[in-house]
């Protein structure tokens, strides 16, 4: 089953089945969450919830992208409730990426990067047996719901990026229950937007340079992915196709296993708060910048997988500047 959230023709949140080209609107509740938090009070799980909810009421789907009445398939309604974070190095297609960028810009011959040692941890122990921690991923803050752009959405790019690229990647998606115990609902097409050149620079800047805007959806795939993902990534100028690669993800294609990356991000327990929502990107296999790939205002990213319905596409736009040294005031 696949989900999506949505406003209707008169502005008023809905959920809905995807049914091929239309979606099927439920009833009793306006938000994925709310329909997660039925789910869990129901002692069922969020495929039955959302059958039992479903009305005769449809829409078309081209519809409602068109008139981008999409949005992230889910939310908070207050967004410091929703936590944005992320694992890293935890694909093996990625090794070669993140090594050239974390690579110093001058003095190539050097031992191994911080990076491969991470690949190979991962690789020998990312994926311990079931109910077993393994190692640690790289982990990432990327920041609260206020940066979740819709899909169909630009992504503002501030004035003092250095770089605006993609990462295409699978996401989980998480409500915490009255517990404490996460719940996850399922995943998503992520593009997790960073700054790459500013982490080339020095991978001590990766904070920096995570601290973006991000999108997924526009569908949630309810339940637990193939293993194995085959994925298209497309970067469009004034219309026109400026590179494109396939990207593979899925469990098969990771060092770390999905329960091991969710172990290390939730046995902190300030990120078990009952009633919060976790969105937690995956990692990324490829991504243009390793390709020299320069992105501007007015390119279009779209990453899509078969799997999860239909393409994620945001653009790019440039954001003026909100803030200024010495903007601090003194109270």
């Amino acid at each position: 089953m696949r989900l999506i959230q949505f406003k209707d023709r008169e502005g008023a949140r809905r959920v809905g089945i995807v049914n091929g080209t239309r979606i099927q609107a439920l009833s009793q509740v306006a938000t994925m969450r709310e329909l997660a938090l039925l789910a869990i009070a129901a002692g069922g799980d969020l495929e039955r919830q959302a059958q039992l909810l479903n009305t005769d009421q449809s829409e078309d789907y081209a519809d409602i992208l068109r008139e981008h009445r999409i949005l992230a398939p889910l939310d908070h309604e207050d967004p410091a409730h929703c936590m944005v974070s992320g694992a890293g190095v935890t694909h093996l297609g990625s090794a070669s990426t993140r090594d050239k960028m974390h690579r110093r810009l001058e003095g190539e011959e050097m031992d191994k990067t911080d990076t491969l040692l991470m690949i190979e941890w991962g690789i020998e122990g990312g994926r311990p047996e079931a109910g077993r921690p393994g190692v640690q991923s790289e982990w990432f803050y990327k920041g609260d719901g206020g940066i979740v752009v819709a899909p169909g959405q630009p992504f503002p790019c501030p004035d003092f990026a250095l770089d605006g690229g993609e990462e295409p990647e699978l996401v989980g998606l998480y409500v915490i229950d009255d517990q404490g115990c996460p719940r996850r609902l399922g995943f998503a097409i992520g593009n997790e937007f960073s700054d790459h050149v500013m982490e080339r620079r020095n991978y001590l800047y990766q904070g920096h340079s995570k601290l973006r805007y991000c999108s997924f959806g526009p569908e949630l795939l309810v339940g637990a992915p193939p293993s194995h993902l085959v994925g298209m990534t497309r970067i469009r100028r004034n219309g026109r196709v400026i590179w494109e690669q396939e990207f593979l993800t899925g469990q098969d294609n990771m060092c770390h296993s999905i329960e091991n990356l969710e172990y290390h991000h939730f046995k902190y327990s300030q990120f078990r708060r009952p009633g919060d929502v976790h969105v937690h990107y995956m990692g990324a296999a490829n991504l243009s910048f390793a390709y020299s790939v320069r992105t501007q205002a007015g390119d279009s990213f779209e990453i899509s997988i078969p799997d999860f319905g239909e393409p994620l596409v945001n653009g790019i736009a440039a954001a003026p500047g909100a803030f200024a040294a010495g903007g601090v005031k003194p109270l």
